[in-house]
């Protein structure tokens, strides 16, 4: 559909709701009564954190909330967004496709892999979102987005360890009621929202659409072809139908459709320190075999200059493979460096992105009695998604050699094309069906006892495919055979150690001449939950919470099959089906009371503790033949205490929250790469911190805001895991060496005594370095046996002079093939910054005729923190800052509204966080940042 099309659709539905009033507030979503009215009292929102509508100031729980007014106020346009607004909350896009960590409190999501689970659970309308778009989508029509901090797993659905996203959309009603906002900015940005809500038979039927779309440019420019990358080209609609037959049976029906097709990124520059390679190991000149000890990027800080080189690809599989078969000669991207400027990338391949989904939620209340209603939730989902951009997000400097499989320098591969240039693309596909049924009963009695009880069953099923296809991986495949069999295109059906080759366009996943992780995931997990609720009186109440969850997962175990002689996907021999199953209960528990000061109105305290759960899961999949890699990690655990004040003063111009809360965190899901293969692991961490929020009108039309949000993160002792940027602990005792072609673990690097490598240099063997890390132990969960890259072995003299190397071997204590752990105790966990602090103020001028003009500032502000969890320089990531400004002129008679801001107004760039690859790609760090400086203008006009 054209855009053209959309917005003429979009208009003629009409627009979303969009803010009228002029007042909006960041942590309580308060709805400003009209300017005209002469007061100062603060008018909060109601909210439904518990699932039943509370006075926010009267519930128990550290909880967010905005409005539509808010979310337009203060330019929070998407998940994204909310950060901005809320203490102790960072947001950042994952490496992978749709894939994103919103974390609360230090708890997120860090873990990579299918059956990964989301540490902050995210729902639409109450129901569970598994894949979800929040990351991608925009708010429209909505009703309010609350923000649950701390576990809540009593009253949600599944992995709300963290705490909950609950996007609420703005319900049918018995009255006609329509607008449209058009909006035009910078980056040729053209966003239009609309909602019409139409009452078909009074307020028994009705029926509701809303939708938008958005389309701009391109953030990023692509110096290689001069291209505008990372636009957008997006709609979203969304119908829902209101039928009450009755007075106790209420029902509402919702369909949302989302498509995106773009060139919107998957991840913002690549950065690299490049590793050379030593000039001499242990006094000996390395010479020619310097191509074999560099590891591609080193470890340094991401705001150096050093930072914007290129991996030396020597230091990578397909670097490695091309200078073993003679098709590249050294570093191909040798001389070569990046643009200082994070929003220019260089790449071969603009990205593409395609994603579409649909939602369908169908929701009952009947009421049984007056003080028992019965809610029956059902949510069902479907979505596709597919990307392609460059892996190595540089064009390489230095063109193929001459060979007979490169003549003239060229090459044709079947899915990159024919090119004269080293090029890696990365292909993304995945496709998904969640379905979820929620019951529950919940009473309203006049007595002290009251409950809310239930049960959830939830299903998810997903097939994804992540392909790496290089050029350079299909000569490699071509070489190998011609070695093995004499002929390099052999057909792998009917000769023996032949590795087959894709020649389709687009990959099918036969082909092991790249490689490919398929994930068939299937989740079916139940729970029954609830709460129980004791008043002892008006101002103390009791409440006992309990979950029994149930998980069950289940993959496919695709071995990775890259460069492995066959043709076709082949699931692991030894463990085909991998399976895992989480029975945990957890519950919360805790009072609330209604104190009576004398300096302030109304003041609620309260003191819980709660015990979180989030399941663990399935490594993906490796080579058929690894050992020493677990199948599948932990769950994890938090036990968290929390105690909180919420506080209404000076006559309802003040609000004033607080919240301190300590978690024992057991289990932190954290993740590398190995191998080309995600390796999920657990530590345990102690969290710490406070929060507060407060809204003050000292005076008609002027509000003030400011939240405050502390958090200490510390990792438990005797934690230690292998940082793969740096696996000798810098000990000059010990080099890092690649491994070779004769290992399942091609391409990847292993540590070898400096002294015994120094002795291989000294004897003109440098060739051999390549073999000398396979004939050990199982290396890096992979069997490294000693075959040459023909099948035969290992040359006898080869062999022989390895295992007689003077100490290769002879590692001191805690260094093995891999390296040496570094030590965790104490570090901090990823993305949790020590300080977020946000502050707002607005003030609204009565103009003329009905007229009033609104003005507003935001200003929020990150402190440093680290995107893993080793902590070093490398790991650093700087603080950042954000002030956005809006300008809003109305006439609420008229329905009219004219709104001008500008986000980010400094137009900084901050690295929000950053993704470290394996050995096998060279080390290089694929960075996050946050979108430009946006302004615009937009006209609203509501009916």
């Amino acid at each position: 559909m054209s855009q053209t099309l959309r917005m003429r659709s979009l208009l003629v539905m009409g627009a979303s709701a969009v803010a009228i009033s002029g007042f909006a507030v960041p942590a309580f979503a308060q709805q400003a009564k009209p300017a005209q009215q002469n007061t100062t009292v603060i008018e909060e929102l109601v909210v439904t954190a518990q699932k039943k509508e509370e006075a926010l100031q009267d519930v128990p729980i550290a909880v967010s909330a905005f409005s539509q007014d808010t979310l337009e106020a203060q330019k929070i346009d998407g998940g994204p967004n909310l950060q901005l607004a809320i203490p102790n909350v960072t947001f950042a896009k994952s490496n992978f496709t749709n894939s994103f960590n919103f974390q609360i409190r230090g708890i997120g999501a860090k873990a990579v892999g299918a059956s990964a689970d989301q540490g902050v659970g995210v729902h639409m309308n109450n129901a569970p979102q598994q894949s979800g778009n929040l990351f991608e989508a925009e708010f429209y029509d909505v009703e309010r987005v609350e923000v649950l901090r701390g576990p809540q797993g009593t009253l949600y659905g599944r992995n709300a360890t963290g705490g909950v996203v609950n996007v609420i959309t703005a319900k049918p009603t018995d009255m006609f009621e329509a607008n449209v906002r058009a909006e035009y900015g910078n980056y040729n940005s053209m966003k239009l929202r609309g909602m019409v809500n139409v009452p078909i038979f009074g307020d028994k039927l009705a029926v509701r659409l809303a939708g938008t779309t958005l389309k701009r440019d391109g953030f990023v420019t692509n110096t290689f072809n001069g291209h505008k990358v990372d636009d957008r080209d997006l709609y979203s609609t969304r119908v829902q139908v209101m039928f009450n037959p009755t007075e106790k049976l209420r029902t509402n029906f919702l369909w949302e459709r989302f498509h995106e097709d773009d060139s919107r990124a998957r991840t913002g520059k690549q950065l690299c320190n490049k590793d050379n390679g030593p000039a001499t190991v242990g006094g000996v000149p390395t010479g020619a075999s310097r191509v074999f000890l560099t590891q591609g990027c080193l470890p340094g800080s991401l705001y150096t200059p050093a930072a914007y080189g290129t991996v030396n690809t020597s230091g990578s599989l397909t670097g490695l493979l091309g200078n073993i078969f003679g098709f590249t000669s050294g570093d191909v991207n040798a001389g070569d460096t990046t643009s200082t400027n994070l929003r220019e990338i260089e790449t071969a391949l603009d990205p593409l992105y395609q994603s579409k989904s649909n939602t369908y939620q169908f929701t009952l209340n009947y009421d049984i009695t007056d003080e028992l209603t019965f809610t029956s939730m059902t949510s069902y989902g479907k979505g596709d998604v597919f990307t392609k951009q460059d892996y190595n997000r540089n064009v390489a400097a230095v063109p193929f050699n001459n060979t007979p499989f490169t003549p003239g320098g060229f090459f044709t591969d079947p899915q990159v094309g024919r090119t004269n240039k080293f090029t890696t693309i990365d292909v993304s596909s995945g496709r998904s069906e969640q379905f979820s049924q929620e019951f529950r009963l919940q009473s309203a009695f006049d007595g002290p006892l009251n409950f809310t009880v239930g049960g959830i069953h939830f299903t998810y099923r997903t097939l994804t495919d992540y392909y790496v296809i290089g050029n350079s991986l299909t000569l490699s495949s071509m070489a190998l055979n011609f070695q093995r069999t004499g002929n390099p295109t052999c057909n792998p059906a009917t000769t023996a150690n032949c590795i087959g080759i894709d020649t389709s366009a687009n990959p099918t996943g036969d082909g092991h001449n790249y490689y490919d992780n398929r994930t068939p995931y299937n989740l079916v997990s139940d729970a029954l939950l609830g709460e129980v609720y004791y008043q002892v009186n008006d101002d103390l109440k009791f409440t006992l919470g309990l979950r029994q969850t149930r998980d069950k997962k289940a993959v496919k175990n695709y071995s990775t099959v890259l460069l492995a002689p066959g043709y076709g996907l082949t699931l692991n021999p030894t463990n085909p089906d991998q399976r895992a199953r989480f029975n945990e209960t957890t519950g919360r528990a805790g009072v609330d009371y209604k104190a009576h000061l004398g300096f302030t109105d109304d003041t609620l305290l309260y003191a819980f503790y709660s015990k979180g759960y989030k399941g663990g899961g399935i490594n993906p999949g490796v080579p058929a033949n690894s050992v020493g890699i677990k199948q599948t990690f932990e769950p994890e655990f938090v036990n968290a205490i929390e105690v909180g004040t919420k506080n209404t003063m000076l006559g309802g111009s003040l609000l004033f929250n607080a919240t301190a809360f300590s978690y024992d965190y057991k289990g932190y899901q954290i993740s590398k790469i190995v191998n080309r293969t995600s390796v999920n692991e657990n530590v345990d961490a102690k969290v710490h911190g406070f929060e507060l929020e407060s809204i003050w009108s000292p005076v008609r039309n002027l509000r003030l805001n400011a939240n405050i949000g502390y958090l200490k993160t510390k990792i438990g002792d005797g934690v230690s895991s292998i940082d793969t940027m740096n696996r000798t602990q810098s000990n000059a005792a010990y080099t890092v060496v690649k491994v070779g072609p004769n290992a399942s673990s091609v391409g990847a690097n292993c540590v070898l005594t400096t002294a015994g490598v120094a002795t291989i240099l000294g004897a003109g063997a440098g060739a051999t370095l390549p073999f000398a890390c396979s004939g050990a132990a199982a290396y890096q969960g992979f069997l490294a046996a000693p075959a040459a890259a023909g099948g035969a072995g290992l040359p006898a003299a080869t062999a022989a002079f390895l295992a007689n190397a003077t100490g290769l071997y002879a590692y001191g204590a805690g260094y093995s093939l891999e390296g040496t752990a570094a030590n965790l105790s104490g570090n901090e966990l990823p993305n949790s910054p020590h300080w977020t602090t946000s502050v707002g103020a607005q003030y609204t001028f009565e103009l003329s005729g009905g007229w009033s003009a609104t003005l507003r500032g935001d200003y929020y502000r990150q402190s440093k923190q680290y995107a893993r969890v080793y902590n070093t320089a490398y790991d650093l990531l700087k603080s950042w800052d954000n002030g956005n400004i809006t300008l809003k002129v109305e006439k609420p008679e008229w329905g009219v509204s004219i709104d001008a801001y500008v986000k980010n107004i400094g137009n900084k760039t901050p690295i929000v966080d950053a993704y470290t690859t394996d050995d096998s790609s060279g080390l290089f760090t694929n960075v996050i940042t946050a979108e430009p400086r946006l302004y615009g203008i937009a006209i609203t006009k509501s009916w």
